[in-house]
């Protein structure tokens, strides 16, 4: 059985899709991104697409394990200022989960203020204590239904202009 998402990216596009490799559109020389920690292509579709429906122009890096996501953090942690402006994350990442990959972040200090969303199946309170005592920014189901699943970008957006007004010391 098909989940809502690949349900969705197959009716619009075809299941062809699932057979395009090249996801990642990489910051070009030092250009604030998004890092997308998700490993379902039919959700990093509907997350771009909620993206691109609220206006959010950055580019995306995707990383669809835990152990990319821990080889990113690990270059953010040599450059002169981090290239991150948000971090949208699932949990459940295979080679290392989304915990983990909190507490690598929260003890990187040139991270620490990078705003972090987890987007994630889990309805479990203990995954979202965890998170949110990992200082998340926000703790969000994956939606069920496409017009909710968009609404995101709304969310997105307004996290990366909080950020933005931090950085500029507003």
């Amino acid at each position: 059985m098909l989940g809502f998402a690949q349900f969705w990216v197959q009716k619009l596009h075809g299941a062809h899709f699932f057979h395009h490799h090249e996801l990642v559109l990489k910051g070009a020389g030092g250009m604030p991104r998004i890092l997308l920690a998700e490993d379902n292509p039919a959700d990093v579709y509907l997350i771009r697409m909620a993206l691109e429906q609220h206006g959010v122009n950055f580019p995306l890096q995707l990383a669809s394990d835990g152990a990319e996501v821990l080889r990113i953090i690990d270059q953010q942690e040599s450059l002169a200022e981090t290239e991150l402006s948000l971090i949208v994350l699932d949990l459940n990442l295979p080679r290392h989960d989304g915990i983990e990959i909190l507490e690598r972040l929260r003890g990187t200090e040139r991270l620490t203020l990078v705003p972090v969303i987890v987007l994630t199946s889990s309805d479990s309170p203990r995954d979202r204590n965890l998170a949110n005592g990992l200082g998340t920014a926000r703790f969000l189901r994956k939606p069920s239904n496409l017009e909710e699943f968009l609404s995101l970008g709304a969310v997105f957006k307004e996290l990366l202009g909080q950020a933005k007004a931090q950085s500029n010391g507003i």
